[in-house]
């Protein structure tokens, strides 16, 4: 049997990152349990300040994640992004990144429509018949577009 793995990006925001990435993705954040949540609080295991209210909802201060929608019920979904929060910003170039595929969008306009939205152009690239825009989401973290 295979294993499986998600994705885990540090970030400043998690949740506003998350937000980001499901609009780009077309994919959607994954829904926090409230319930769960206050229950946690009342027993002990978690404590206040390790919650916040985001778009209206109870949510875990430290993390929230994204998949696509029609994985959003499932158990052990296929493909998860987790955004996490993390002591220290971002300094140098990712050692790994992921490649957003456009599916015979034009680049040029996805790139438009990703910097209006916060993304940074950052180069471009030619391998044979190949080529891509690199680019940085709103908070540094690097992806390309082809």
């Amino acid at each position: 049997m295979g294993l499986n793995i998600q994705i885990v990006v540090d970030s400043a925001s998690p949740h506003e990152l998350a937000d980001w990435w499901a609009e780009t993705l077309q994919w959607a954040v994954e829904p926090q349990d409230a319930a769960f949540i206050r229950t946690m609080i009342e027993q002990g295991y978690a404590t206040e300040n390790q919650t916040m209210t985001h778009r209206g909802n109870l949510v875990w201060k430290d993390g929230a994640a994204i998949r696509p929608p029609e994985e959003i019920e499932a158990k052990d979904p296929q493909r998860r992004i987790l955004f996490q929060t993390a002591p220290e910003g971002k300094t140098v170039k990712n050692r790994v990144h992921w490649d957003v595929r456009l599916d015979g969008r034009d680049k040029d306009e996805v790139r438009r429509e990703l910097e209006a939205r916060g993304a940074s152009f950052l180069w471009s690239a030619r391998q044979g018949p190949h080529s891509w825009h690199t680019m940085a989401d709103p908070e540094g973290n690097e992806f390309c577009i082809s």
